[in-house]
This record gives C-alpha cells, sequence and structure tokens, in this order.
C-alpha cells in the first residue's frame, strides 16, 4: 500500500486543488472492522450471495442478449496508478512463427503479459487498503503478510459473482456526456437518476455508477484518476448502510471523486468500503452499452482470476437483462 502523505504530496505537485467539502458529511469511523460474518471471513459482503439468490436472478432473465463488461488491455492503455510507481501494461512474443520461407510446416505463437492487477476491468480485493495497520476483519500485516503478499482476504477467495445487477446512469440523467472533473455524485443524484429510471434497489444487489467517463476511452489524457468525478462518501454509505449493496462499481479508474475532500484520506470511499464495510470495487467497467440500450436491471456475472494473495484481479464481466422488479 501506498502512503497516503506521499500520494497527497503527488496531488500538491501536479496543482490539483481540492474539492469542497460536502454539507453535513457524514465521517467513517476510519478504523478496520470486524466481519459479521466471523473471525475466518475474507470475503465481505459477498457473502450474502447464496444458492437462492443466484438462483432467484437466473430464473430473472428475459433475454439472450449478452453485453461485455470488460476493456481491451493493450500497450498504451489508461492506466491508474503508474504516476505512483506501479507498472503498465505490457504483452510480448514468447514464441512467433517464421515468416517469409513458407517452409515451417506448423507454427507456434505464445505471449506474456507483465501487469498491474488493477489494469482494466477489475476487482479490488479487501486487502487492498487499510487503515492503522490493518485491513477488513482486523487483520494486521504482522499476522498475514507472506514473503509474497497477503495471506487473508486475497481475491484467490473471491467466489464467483452471480447477483442481481444495477446500473444507475447518473450522466444521462443530468443531461451530460460526462460529469465534469472532480464532480462528487451524491446522494441526491442517484436518487433522482433511480427515480427517471425506474428503478430500484434491492439488498444484495451489484450497484454500477454511470459517469460517461467511457466516452473518453481509450484517451489516456482524458480518462485519468487523479481529477475524476464518482462516489462521495455520503453516497456511498446511502448506497451500502441504506439500500445494502453487496458491490459497487463505475465506468471510471477509481469509482470515488478525486481529489478528496477529506485532506487527511485521498481515497475515503475506498478506505471506508474496503476496511470498514468488506464491501469490493469494481473499476473501469464498459458501460456504454447498457446505457445506450438503457437496460438498468440484470443478472450480473464476473469471476476474479486466482491470484494467490492478490489485491486485484482483472475481470470481464457479464450482464444479461432481467424482468424490472
Amino acid at each position: 500500500m501506498k502512503s497516503l502523505l506521499a500520494v497527497l504530496g503527488l496531488l500538491g505537485s501536479i496543482g490539483l486543488a481540492l474539492a469542497p467539502v460536502a454539507a453535513h458529511a457524514q465521517i467513517a469511523k476510519d478504523v478496520a472492522a470486524k466481519s459479521p460474518w466471523g473471525p475466518t471471513d475474507e470475503i465481505g459482503t459477498l457473502n450474502v450471495m447464496t444458492d437462492a439468490s443466484r438462483l432467484d436472478v437466473l430464473r430473472r432473465v428475459v433475454s439472450g442478449k449478452v453485453y461485455d463488461l470488460g476493456t481491451e488491455l493493450f500497450v498504451g492503455m489508461p492506466l491508474c496508478c503508474t504516476a505512483f510507481g506501479d507498472p503498465s501494461f505490457q504483452i510480448f512474443m514468447t514464441h512467433a512463427p517464421a515468416r517469409g520461407d513458407g517452409k515451417e510446416v506448423l507454427s507456434y505463437s505464445g505471449d506474456g503479459v507483465s501487469m498491474y492487477t488493477h489494469t482494466g476491468t477489475h476487482i479490488d480485493a479487501l486487502n487492498h487498503f487499510g487503515l492503522h495497520g490493518k485491513i477488513w476483519n482486523e487483520v494486521s500485516a504482522d499476522d498475514a503478510m507472506g514473503v509474497r503478499g497477503w495471506t487473508k482476504s486475497g481475491v484467490d477467495k473471491y467466489p464467483p459473482i452471480l447477483a442481481r445487477g444495477v446500473l444507475i446512469d447518473v450522466a444521462k440523467s443530468k443531461g451530460m456526456v460526462h460529469l465534469p472533473s472532480s464532480y462528487e455524485i451524491t446522494p441526491a443524484d442517484l436518487k433522482t437518476a433511480l427515480a427517471a429510471q425506474g428503478t430500484k434497489l434491492l439488498p444484495g444487489d451489484v450497484v454500477l455508477i454511470r459517469t460517461g467517463l467511457m466516452t473518453l476511452w481509450p484517451d489516456p489524457a482524458k480518462y485519468r484518476l487523479l481529477d475524476e468525478p464518482g462516489l462521495g462518501l455520503e453516497a456511498a454509505q446511502w448506497l451500502v448502510d441504506e439500500k445494502k449493496a453487496m458491490l459497487l462499481g463505475a465506468d471510471s479508474l477509481g469509482v470515488e471523486n478525486l481529489p478528496s475532500a477529506n485532506p487527511s484520506n485521498f481515497v475515503p470511499v475506498h478506505s471506508y468500503l474496503l476496511v470498514e464495510k468488506g464491501v469490493s470495487l469494481l473499476e473501469a467497467m464498459w458501460l456504454e452499452d447498457l446505457a445506450k440500450d438503457q437496460v438498468y436491471e440484470f443478472l450480473f456475472i464476473g469471476s476474479p482470476l486466482k491470484f494467490r494473495g492478490g489485491t486485484a484481479s482483472p475481470l470481464r464481466p457479464i450482464a444479461i437483462p432481467i424482468g424490472k422488479m
């Protein structure tokens, strides 16, 4: 994990001003929470998925059309964290066929990949952030950090995700192609968009927020992390505490608005969700096709790769329309 002070220093060096503090902002507890699912829990709110909940949403499928919610992975793609020293995406040939002579009977092609696990469309695991030396379920690095990384709450512990998904198109509700830089989405924004769509949230939902930023993809000069619009802390709290969302995601690199209004915490939504509530995050989601077809309720399917101890995993999630609740 990177030092929050170092990140704030980076923000200062590139001249980004802090966004204004929202009125009546709720204050998070800023400590790692004990899981209500017991001392061995490593997946947080994914525990609410059951065989019954999966079967229920499968029964509601009304179409065979599949929406691909993942981005391409390619050299030069927009990335969240190269500014913090994390690696860029690289793909290279390890074996290639002969060219020109036509004498090769059987050719063999292969390639290798080098990447940061938080590249492109991906899911953040609960060990991605910590507070005061502890991650979710009050686990400390002293007790659960091995030579190759965390031994607790890694993405390898995550089950395949199959649940009701809901798109909240905030950009459309505001009549914008995309939200302005650093715009903080509020509970009122979410309620307005849901009302306009005629959509209701249910406990256990995978909630995906459309800011419209994917209209800027794949230009890394425009689709970027440090001044993106996204969820404010109050909006995240409303979705998780009141509406009982299981997972939150967005079409941006960081889900929350940046820079934060909180000068002591660069990513208050990340730390609140991952460390205090056990809610994982889905980032860089391709939501344009769902938005174009006004598909607001769907079967969400996503399965992380089993990187042992990994803080994230690439995903190629899909959505299949279901009947309106």
